[in-house]
């Protein structure tokens, strides 16, 4: 068989989170992107696409001249074609048909007038693809886009003939569909300069034979280890001197090869993104019960004929996993049928900001445990809220998370409260509207597939995934494991919002509330409630049971009355049981800096106790702001630091994602207690 000249499309895509810290973007330009574009500069014959997201590259104009001015000279050069996507990078199959338009013509009308060009491919974001884009993308003006060979696999493909780009269609409307090689995903800039360069002369089946390649610039210096192998060591440019000297590689761009190439023919794609995303995706125990299956095939037969077969689950699984992740999301939803009412372009940017993907999942990376992306997302949302109602107060009710419980918000001129009738009636969104912040943005503790590697002997690698002569992957890296992290590993199983409502014994103390064994008789913690909405107030009602074991009737109402602080409050409970019981009023709020926080006049600990008081007083100095909970009796105040145990690209991380108050107070057979919250702008006297 003769040997053909081999096409080798290359592409990188750029992203960081909107409002990401200075020091990440920083980092990013000094390690990676700074010296990547520097390379690229010395060889303009070079062709390859780029994808940067809006807010990243607004960043990059504004602050790293330098940066941007090489990257404008590569693409007057025609070295660069860029590839277009939403402006703030969502996830475009979760975001509704206008906004996929909206972002995508924004980016693409950017591009155009700083680089004078107008993209016809797409970068699709964390390659979620679902074949109902495709009418928009066609209103949009895209032509074609990139994901993982995988996705064909999925379908059918044998992965030998993945080497070339095939057209879909939904509803008449046609797109280019490029299928990027996991092998070069792999092996760039993972393996040497010649293992990398013969992985590229393998796509040599015909005479159009394309390699393909689009992945994340981070991985060019941003990754562990890789900043000293692309650039101190030399990676990057012998790499391009290597592909440019080779007369059997061609750089071509992707729009180039899809106007000169015939298409490999048709293919309809499934719902699906690339496989690490399926596995996270699934619930702890069903991603141990697919890594199972895996190592029971065996690599090579997995590789072989397996990834057609063995699936993870679709990335809108996070919306089900993620109680957190799901609010997020249909906050943004809501927000975005408000749009024609408010229409404004200050309220469309909000919105366009809270729709970026990182806060909405997490993987290898942080994603949706890290807090401050979940605050950037409420930020822009709330911003959104503030523009929308502008001065008005309201009290209204619904159903857009899907669980066919009402949800009911309280918007004051100060303050945004939601409450859930679906989780106990319990306060689900704290809002200042003036700082933008979210004091109930907590997360919850859940087990996750990777904690499994805390309690279990490292497995040993097979050898073919074993990288020689070359560095890791983060898929593939050792992650430094410490042992005292097990001590992390405490589950909750009902959510971190604030009004939970328990009722446990006599032996309720502060460690039974931080390891979330306490004895637990009620079932109004993670149970739903009826709700009925007054004009000026919202009454949450449930007909429960104490199980001693025996169930014994148990009546609970929970009445919130919103005000100009904050609201009343008034909760009843009337039960059957016999014997003495505590009632518990947990609280969780998160903050911005924890080092900032005191309780009732002393710096916040990392557990605490406050016996016999009617006043919680917890002073937020970053926001200067007191939240005080005030009741007609006396309780004694339990609390502790909320931490998670997450992975990420270095490991693990230890998390504080709020703390957790618990308001314990004694009763038989029935219960009255009356309070306020109240938000103050008088700072608490330390």
């Amino acid at each position: 068989m003769s040997r053909h000249t081999t096409k080798l499309l290359f592409g990188i895509h750029m992203h960081q989170p909107v409002d990401n810290f200075d020091w990440v973007i920083e980092k990013g330009v000094e390690i990676c992107y700074g010296p990547f574009f520097e390379v690229m500069s010395r060889y303009p014959d070079f062709r390859f696409a780029v994808h940067c997201s809006g807010w990243l590259m607004e960043q990059i104009q504004e602050k790293h001249p330098k940066l941007y001015k090489q990257i404008t000279t590569l693409a007057k050069k025609g070295s660069i074609e860029f590839f277009g996507a939403g402006y703030y990078e969502p996830i475009l199959s979760v975001i509704p048909s206008q906004d996929r338009v909206a972002q995508i013509d924004l980016l693409s009308k950017s591009i155009k007038k700083q680089f004078k060009q107008t993209p016809e491919g797409l970068w699709l974001t964390e390659r979620v693809w679902e074949s109902s884009l495709i009418p928009d993308l066609a209103k949009a003006g895209i032509k074609y886009t990139v994901m993982d060979d995988y996705h064909f696999q999925c379908a059918g493909f044998d992965e030998e003939i993945l080497d070339g780009y095939y057209m879909s269609e939904e509803g008449g409307e046609e797109i280019g569909l490029f299928p990027i090689s996991k092998k070069l995903r792999y092996a760039l800039p993972f393996l040497n300069v010649n293992s990398a360069i013969e992985a590229i002369k393998s796509y040599t089946r015909e005479e159009n034979s394309a390699a393909i390649i689009f992945d994340d610039a981070e991985k060019f210096g941003m990754w562990p280890g890789t900043h000293e192998w692309v650039y101190e060591k030399g990676w990057l440019e012998r790499f391009v001197q290597a592909v440019l000297a080779d007369e059997s590689i061609e750089t071509m761009h992707y729009g180039e090869y899809f106007a000169k190439e015939r298409t490999r023919g048709i293919a309809y794609l499934p719902n699906v993104s690339y496989y690490e995303m399926g596995e996270w995706s699934l619930r702890a125990e069903d991603t141990l019960k697919l890594e199972a299956l895996k190592d029971e095939m065996g690599f090579e037969r997995y590789e072989r004929e397996g990834v057609k077969f063995l699936k993870g689950g679709i990335w809108k699984n996070f919306l089900v996993k993620y109680e957190e992740s799901n609010r997020i999301h249909k906050r943004s939803l809501e927000l975005s049928k408000a749009r024609e009412s408010v229409k404004k372009p200050s309220f469309d940017k909000a919105l366009y900001k809270a729709q970026t993907n990182d806060s909405l999942w997490h993987g290898v990376f942080g994603g949706l445990y890290l807090p401050n992306l979940r605050d950037s997302a409420y930020r822009y949302i709330i911003e959104a809220e503030d523009i929308r109602y502008g001065k008005k107060t309201v009290l209204e009710s619904d159903t857009n998370e899907l669980d066919g419980y009402l949800k009911v918000k309280a918007v004051t001129p100060k303050n945004i409260f939601r409450f859930d009738a679906a989780h106990g009636g319990q306060m689900v969104e704290f809002d200042s509207r003036k700082e933008c912040f979210n004091w109930q943005n907590t997360l919850t503790r859940r087990k996750e597939a990777y904690h499994q590697r805390l309690l279990e002997e490292p497995k040993e690698r097979p050898k073919s995934d074993v990288v020689i002569d070359g560095i890791d992957t983060i898929h593939h890296a050792d992650a430094k494991i410490d042992a005292t992290l097990k001590d992390a590993l405490i589950y909750d199983w009902y959510l971190k919002n604030s009004f939970v409502d328990h009722i446990s014994d006599m032996n309720f103390n502060g460690d039974n509330f931080r390891h979330c064994n306490f004895r637990e008789f009620g079932d109004f913690a993670n149970q739903p409630f009826e709700c009925a909405q007054e004009k000026e107030s919202v009454t949450f009602t449930r007909n429960g049971g104490l199980y001693l074991p025996q169930k014994a009737a148990t009546f609970m109402s929970k009445i919130y009355t919103p005000n100009a602080e904050g609201f009343a409050f008034e909760i009843a409970l009337t039960s059957e049981a016999k014997g003495s019981f505590n009632y518990v009023l947990e609280h969780n709020f998160h903050f911005g800096a924890y080092e900032n926080i005191s309780v009732n006049g002393e710096i916040l600990k990392e557990d605490g106790m406050l016996s016999s008081v009617k006043t919680l007083e917890i002073y937020d100095a970053f926001l200067q702001k007191t939240i005080s909970i005030t009741l007609d009796s006396v309780c004694d105040i339990y609390y502790f630091q909320l931490k998670t145990l997450s992975q990420s690209e270095e490991g693990f991380d230890l998390s504080v994602q709020g703390v957790s108050f618990a308001m314990v107070l004694p009763f038989e057979k029935t219960l009255r207690l009356k309070g306020t919250l109240e938000v103050l702008d008088v700072p608490n006297q330390i």
